[in-house]
């Protein structure tokens, strides 16, 4: 694991961005895979028993698309809300003022951008994807800030920067296996 973490730290020094894309990437795909497991082991359907690698293929291009954004949102809440005092003690007001900094604002943006890009990857026109984003949006936040609120205060007080996005697409695998259920529902309606 350490030697992971070596390889991981020195990628991310010589280029951030792309060591963001492709860790969030892959982590993503990761939770379709897991998700479409589950479908297809669940299933009673048999006509259903496939899966679909453009779907997670599609998990991979959004993965790849929010790993830098995200990155830049934690370097802007880094720099926005710095969590030490001049005496090296930790501010709890300012790691409370980042996540929910982090849930009002990058939450409900992170999702808009999953539903609609999600929808037109599907082929889906942008009439189908409003439909899409009727459907979908509000139960997903509400099923977010039950969850992401408690992640997001480990990630920001524990993990540092260049490994909090890592930490949040590794917790994101089981909601990235939420949304990938939650978005096929809404696909077959």
């Amino acid at each position: 694991m350490a030697t992971l973490a070596r390889i991981y730290q020195s990628s991310f020094d010589r280029a951030p961005a792309q060591t963001l894309m492709f860790t969030n990437g892959c982590l993503s795909a990761l939770g379709d895979v897991c998700a479409q497991s589950i479908e297809l082991f669940s299933s009673r359907d048999l006509e259903r028993r496939n899966y679909d690698p453009a779907r997670t293929i599609r998990f991979i291009a959004f993965g790849v698309g929010m790993g830098p954004l995200i990155g830049r949102w934690n370097k802007f809440l880094e720099h926005a809300f710095p969590l030490r005092s001049a005496g090296g003690k930790v501010s709890f007001t300012s790691l409370a003022k980042r996540v929910a900094a982090d849930q009002t604002m990058m939450a409900p943006v992170g999702m808009a951008i999953f539903v609609s890009s999600m929808g037109f990857m599907e082929g889906k026109n942008v009439t189908q994807v409003t439909k899409k984003y009727k459907d979908m949006f509000v139960p997903a936040m509400v099923a977010n800030w039950k969850v992401w609120p408690a992640v997001q205060m480990v990630n920001f007080r524990f993990m540092p920067l260049p490994y909090r996005v890592p930490f949040q697409s590794t917790c994101g695998v089981f909601w990235t296996v939420y949304l990938s259920l939650l978005n096929s529902q809404a696909k077959e309606r």
